[in-house]
């Protein structure tokens, strides 16, 4: 008897995390969707960039309401509202790139960025490996990445901001493994969260690789 509840508990978990990881992936591709139109006009009228100010507002105020709205349906449009806000800040970006007769490189970063986030969901996946040890190394990244921000906002070295943007890379990767197999394992069972972490990562990973594309073609 005790077998039989526990492999239905078993069951019945695993069904748990399927539906929160289709959830997610379903959730995630929309708003990549929404964030790439939002990128589109904002690129097409020419919008002027958001500023540090209004950037750092519009993305932790928006992110916090996100996190705060996840466990109702209004999680969802706030969801939309984060990663629409950042589609917009990525439309200054890209006109910066296309003036300058870069669209490979607009290219370039659309195709690593996918080649990230797709190899590292299906190594997790596929080997079901817990990615929970990444948890302690990111900490540590995350405060040698804020410090190298700030200094940089003061020093404004060429190769610092290569060196961050690599950083972030790094970062970036990992939060895909970490998240991922938090998910399948059980530690993240809402998709809302999930999916405004993963298309956190996927925003990092791209500009990242703008920037150092565009160092290196600054430097050619």
């Amino acid at each position: 008897m005790d077998r039989i509840i526990s492999r239905s508990g078993s069951s019945s978990s695993l069904l748990s995390t399927h539906k929160v990881l289709r959830n997610t992936y379903f959730l995630l591709g929309l708003t990549l969707a929404f964030s790439a139109v939002t990128a589109t006009v904002s690129t097409l009228l020419n919008l002027p960039a958001p500023g540090l100010i209004l950037m750092l507002v519009g993305f932790y105020g928006l992110m916090f309401l996100t996190y705060r709205l996840a466990n109702s349906p209004l999680g969802i449009l706030a969801a939309f509202a984060f990663t629409g806000f950042l589609g917009y800040s990525l439309g200054p970006i890209l006109n910066a790139f296309l003036s300058a007769g870069m669209s490979d490189a607009i290219a370039l970063a659309l195709g690593g960025t996918a080649l990230v986030f797709f190899g590292c969901s299906a190594y997790v996946l596929t080997t079901r490996r817990d990615m929970s040890f990444l948890g302690g190394m990111m900490m540590a990244g995350f405060v040698v990445l804020l410090v190298a921000v700030i200094a940089n906002l003061f020093l404004h070295l060429p190769g610092l901001q290569l060196a961050i943007s690599a950083l972030f890379i790094l970062f970036s990767t990992g939060a895909i493994l970490w998240e991922t197999s938090n998910i399948i394992h059980g530690g993240e069972t809402n998709y809302i969260r999930a999916t405004i972490s993963l298309y956190v990562s996927l925003y990092n990973i791209f500009v990242s690789l703008l920037s150092i594309l565009g160092f290196a073609s600054r430097n050619d």
